[in-house]
Parts: C-alpha cells; structure tokens; sequence
C-alpha cells in the first residue's frame, strides 16, 4: 500500500479523496467508490499500489492508438479498480470485481520493458482504469522516461485538474473514453458526469501530450445520429486531426443488449470522416474502417488488417505522396 498524493483531512479521522471528481468522503476502515483507496487510521492509501492483475506485450494499435508509433508493441499492465460503474464494462472482471494479483515494483515494469524487444516502446497502463494507479504511475512513469521507454495510459478521464497536471509531463500518449455525448449516459449508465472527461480530453491536447479518443456505440443508446454529430463538432473544435475510434459493443457485464449494427458503426464512419481526417471503427474486422489517410492528398499510408499492420505511404511519419504529417510519432 501507499499514501494517496491527493487528499485531505476531516473532522473524526474521515479524509476526501482528491484524485477524481466524486471526491469520496470516506470513514475509517472504509473504501472509496474506485474500490482500492481506503482510509487507515485518518490516512488515505492506496490498496492497489505495486500490484498487477494483468499483463501483455500488445500491438500499440490495440490500446487503440493509430497514430502513435505504428506498428510498434508496448508492455501492458493494469490493476484492479475503477471510478465509474459502466453497465456495459467490458472489463468488469478486474474493473468491479476482485482477481487475483501479483507484486510489480516500478524499477522491476521497467526492466520487463527494456526487455520485452526491439519493437516494445514503452508501458501501458491499461486494461481497468489506470487513473486508480495513480500513485503508481506517478512513480512509474518517470522512471520510464529517464530510460528512452514511453508512457501511455488508456482511461476514462475521470480525474481531477491537480493530479493530472502532475501526471501529464510524463505521459507521451492518452487514449481517453468518451462514453457518450449525453450528461444523462453518463450519470445512468456510468454513474459519473461528462463535463470532467471532456476538461481531461482538452486538458491533455492543450498540454501537447498525443491523444485519441475513444466512443464504443450502444445500441440504441449512444447511437443516434444526433448524438454523433455533436461529440463529432467537438472533436472537430478542439484538434480536426485527432483521432477518433468508434468500438463496436457487445453484450457485457450488466447490459444486454444486441451488438451493434454494423450499418450504425458505417454511418457513424461517414457522419465524423465529414468533419475529421482520421476517423476509424474497431471491433468489426474490416481493414477499410482501420485504414489511414493522408488529410492533404488522400493518398492510403497505413493500412491494417486486424492487428497486421503495413506501412504503405509515411516517411517519418509523413506522407511519402506530398509530405503531409500523418502521424505525429512514427
């Protein structure tokens, strides 16, 4: 365990939790919503510090970051918890409930990935939310960095403006769930409120950190036309070259509804790639929703297949047809 780096007194021992926008109030002996901060004797600690639920050297592309390093690999770890309650996780086996773990101190991460191979960049903090490994990460990550490794996390972008700040020089890449474009999705589906994920998104862009984002479409749920456009104007207001991922659902955790149709993930696909230049569809194996374009010309530069990927048309991460950047890290 380890003490919070965000957090503060109250009357009788109870502390509130700084690192994320409920702001937990939480008694001795008790947990926070995310599940692994409890409060010991008046000190908040982070349960879940140096333990690792799960482990792999993944394709960067399943993070998913399009346009980070293409084609690399980056050694993976996540934790158990997670301060949003999706009725639809699709990792609802570590993110609410418990599984087993195993120690990984932050000098010993950073040996697996200067180990892992030529193509493994760096560190992912992924697979639950890694936001509730905040602690970790903070001592993580800078150790990465000082070795030429990178550092990469893929969350929900539920925290507060404090902790990221500290967090964000070290982080070369986010990839940030938007679970929806409605306040009412997120307080009933998520149990969470939209505003905080969106000043994390533009948070992260203004800062200069490579961001992607993230949308898994519900059926009939966050879907509708409507709704697209308007996460599509935002995305658009903010950076019209950042990436945006429509995923595919399945049935999962609490929610059962039908999987997506794939017509709604095509015009989803047709509604963004009006107003952004890099706009892809994951979880439907179709190379033609994963494939990469050049903004200027047009012209095909990344083209994957599942997790192959070729390389047709970038030079350093140009265009090689009219020497565009496509990929700010190539």
């Amino acid at each position: 365990m380890q003490r919070v780096h965000f957090y503060e007194e109250l009357p009788q021992q109870r502390v509130r939790c700084g690192i994320c926008p409920h702001r937990c109030q939480i008694a001795v002996g008790e947990y926070g919503i995310c599940r692994v901060r409890k409060n010991s004797g008046g000190l908040l600690l982070a349960t879940n510090y140096a333990r690792c639920v799960a482990s792999g050297l993944d394709p960067i592309e399943k993070k998913p970051l399009y346009h980070f390093y293409p084609g690399s690999t980056i050694l993976s770890f996540g934790a158990l918890g997670c301060n949003l309650s999706c009725d639809f996780c699709q990792n609802w086996q570590i993110a609410q409930a418990q599984a087993p773990t195993h120690e990984l101190k932050p000098e010993r991460a950073v040996q697996l990935a200067l180990g892992a191979g030529k193509d493994c960049i760096g560190i992912a903090y992924t697979y639950s939310e890694p936001l509730m490994w905040y602690e970790y990460i903070r001592d993580t990550a800078p150790l990465a960095r000082e070795k030429g490794l990178k550092n990469v996390v893929v969350s929900n972008g539920y925290i507060n403006p404090q902790p990221l700040a500290a967090l964000l020089p070290f982080i070369d890449a986010f990839n940030i769930d938007i679970k929806a474009f409605r306040p009412e999705y997120y307080r009933r589906l998520c149990g969470a409120k939209i505003e905080p994920v969106l000043a994390t998104v533009r948070a992260c862009v203004e800062a200069g950190c490579h961001v992607e984002v993230t949308t898994l479409l519900v059926t009939g749920l966050n879907d509708s036309e409507g709704e697209i456009r308007e996460l599509v104007d935002w995305i658009y207001s903010l950076d019209p070259l950042l990436p945006l991922h429509f995923s595919r659902y399945f049935p999962s955790y609490k929610l059962d509804l039908p999987p997506t149709p794939l017509k709604t993930l095509e015009r989803a696909y047709e509604i963004a790639r009006e107003k952004l230049s890099h706009v892809y569809l994951g979880n439907i194996g179709d190379s033609v929703g994963s494939t990469s374009y050049c903004p200027r010309c047009g012209n095909t530069v990344v083209v994957r297949d599942g997790y192959e990927i070729e390389i047709k048309g970038l030079v350093g991460g140009k265009c090689r047809k009219c020497g565009e950047q496509v990929m700010k890290h190539a």
